[in-house]
């Protein structure tokens, strides 16, 4: 229909998203879609099937995420509702102690920011943060920005968070090792922020303002769920996702090893009767219980159980929280479905050649997209806000310039990239600079003077470490 350049055709397509989200004030799925189905229409292919594609392309994605996020978005609300956060929270406070309350803050929003988004992990922690205030009489904003320090990070590097699944899912990463590298990548992140926090602490020490939340009654520790069950919804899908990927490495790197285990138990495979040694039926067992979609059922069946006995619910009242919280994942779901689809029909478009083609250098070009995807993250957090969307639809963006190519490193750290340049730029049209300010009673010039530098802090400390990892770490045989 129209014979454009890729490099146009991008630019179209990047600027119809920000138009509308910007100008129009349009929901994300509504620009993201629409995006999608300009970049469609004036890429090369048969005009017949040019809409169609779309939506297998926006299909695709919900296929590989929806189930993760509607569970991950249960689990969340019931581990709230249940006391099972507030019981994590107790635990990192009791190991660590209140001379070292920061520390437990950042930890614990670290943790629960994993299957439970940022901004109720906020509203959970910053009435400890005034507790701790009125038992001190110090630190307030050492509190706060510690708790930032921690949720923020694993909010846009590890899954189940959408954010991070949705990046996995568009650059095709292992979940596992999303969640791995994510965690390797967040801690040197959340602990530069929690010394910056400090710093900033000391050069501008405020107390909980009049907009602060409310301080609600503390329940005893006897009437919250235990830490086990408290925090087995948490670490479950963890270790279910990461043995499986531990054993897809060791099947396709260490073979020899593996044929160790089954001689040592002798179990040897038997070729007249096809009958498989051990290794190969642990692996079997793992690609079932280790995939993403099992694996968060069943950590939703054990939050859905916690709440349902330390609140005697009704089946009804039951069926009600789980309702509302599938209601707010599907927004998301929508959401990172359209970006996948503005994805796939970048690279309809044939974008990956036409910047690759730019780059004599592999290892060079890599780098160099690391930091593209950094800073067009940066851009799209800058210009509308959402740390969400900027990943979703950077993600879309860089798959279009790696898909089928050579890469000198694994592509989880172009997401890890992505997800640290998403932090970047919290001002005004982010709701997350609102509910850090207005929860925790600071004015807007006290916000960007810390929630915003924090985020600075953040972003540009996980894109070193990931430079640093990626070179270190490529964790592919084509690096070597």
């Amino acid at each position: 229909m129209f014979d454009l350049s890729p490099q146009l055709i991008l630019a179209i397509g990047i600027a119809v998203v920000l138009g509308m989200i910007i100008l129009l004030r349009a929901n994300a799925f509504l620009a993201l879609i629409t995006a999608a189905i300009v970049v469609s229409l004036l890429a090369p292919g048969d005009p017949a099937t040019k809409i169609t594609r779309v939506a297998t392309a926006f299909g695709a994605t919900a296929g590989k995420i929806g189930i993760v996020i509607a569970t991950a978005a249960v689990i969340g609300e019931c581990m709230m509702k249940s006391g099972a956060a507030d019981r994590v929270v107790r635990a990192f406070l009791h190991l660590l102690g209140v001379k070292r309350a920061s520390l437990a803050l950042m930890s614990s929003g670290f943790v629960l920011s994993v299957p439970v988004f940022f901004d109720t992990v906020f509203y959970l922690l910053v009435p400890l943060a005034r507790s701790l205030y009125k038992r001190t009489g110090t630190n307030f904003l050492l509190y706060v920005l510690a708790i930032c320090a921690g949720g923020a990070v694993t909010h846009t590097l590890v899954p189940p968070t959408p954010g991070p699944l949705a990046m996995a899912a568009e650059l095709e990463i292992d979940i596992g090792l999303m969640i791995l590298v994510g965690a390797m990548v967040g801690v040197p992140m959340s602990l530069a922020g929690l010394a910056f926090a400090a710093l900033a602490n000391r050069r501008m020490p405020i107390t909980p303002g009049q907009y602060g939340a409310e301080q609600k009654d503390a329940l005893a520790d006897e009437h919250l769920p235990g830490l086990l069950p408290s925090i087995l919804p948490v670490l479950l899908p963890v270790l279910l996702i990461s043995a499986d990927t531990l054993m897809k490495t060791l099947t396709k790197g260490y073979p020899e090893m593996l044929a160790g285990w089954d001689r040592a138990l002798n179990l040897p495979p038997d070729p007249a009767t096809g009958a498989i040694g051990f290794s190969a039926r642990l692996g079997q067992i793992t690609a079932v219980v280790g995939d993403a979609n099992i694996a968060m059922l069943a950590s939703l069946v054990i939050a859905i159980m916690v709440l349902k006995s330390q609140k005697h619910l009704s089946q009804t009242k039951l069926g009600e929280v789980v309702e509302t919280s599938l209601m707010s994942a599907g927004i998301i779901i929508l959401i990172t479905s359209a970006g996948g689809a503005f994805g796939a029909m970048l690279s309809e478009a044939n974008i990956k050649e036409a910047i690759t083609s730019m780059f004599q250098s592999t290892r060079v070009a890599g780098m160099l997209l690391l930091v593209l995807g950094f800073a067009v993250a940066a851009l799209l957090k800058v210009a509308q806000g959402s740390s969400t969307v900027a990943m979703i639809t950077t993600a879309g963006i860089m798959k279009a310039f790696v898909a089928g190519g050579d890469s000198p490193f694994n592509l989880v750290y172009l997401a890890t990239a992505i997800g640290s340049g998403s932090l970047i730029g919290s001002w005004m049209n982010d709701s997350g600079f609102w509910i850090v300010t207005r929860m925790s009673g600071m004015t807007e010039v006290e916000g960007l003077k810390s929630w915003t530098v924090l985020l600075l802090v953040l972003g540009f400390t996980g894109l070193l470490t990931t430079l640093l990892l990626s070179q270190i770490l490529p964790l592919t045989a084509a690096a070597g």
